[in-house]
């Protein structure tokens, strides 16, 4: 089972999301009443939609981290699942959006970033 598959699993059995075809077309998607949040492209790669103001405050956490990729102007996030540390901080991030959006429709999001961005592998 790959590390994105074990993420997946564990985060369907959140209440708040249900699982579906992502809009993009590639993977498995999560999904609130409000929205998509979380798309499964790969084994190891995972797009998840933040707030702008989330993205906002934790820039330069989010920026120092070796397991997320930003794409400017995107409120989607990329995390690069390499190891548990990174599905652990996956199901952070996963959390926080769910607070971030609670009781605000964010109408329709914009594209994810699937084929937008390109992970190199870590050096070991």
């Amino acid at each position: 089972m790959t590390l994105a598959e074990r993420a997946l699993e564990r985060l369907e059995v959140w209440p708040d999301l249900v699982t579906g075809q992502p809009s993009c077309g590639a993977g498995r998607a999560l999904r609130t009443v409000h929205g998509e949040i979380v798309h499964f492209h790969s084994g190891h790669d995972v797009d998840l939609h933040l707030t702008g103001h989330a993205i906002e405050r934790f820039a330069r956490d989010l920026a120092e981290s070796t397991a997320i990729r930003l794409v400017p102007g995107s409120r989607w996030v990329t995390v690069h699942l390499d190891c548990d540390t990174d599905v652990d901080l996956l199901m952070s991030l996963v959390s926080m959006a769910l607070k971030a959006r609670q009781g605000q429709d964010d109408g329709t999001a914009d594209a994810c970033n699937f084929r937008r961005v390109t992970v190199l592998p870590r050096e070991r």
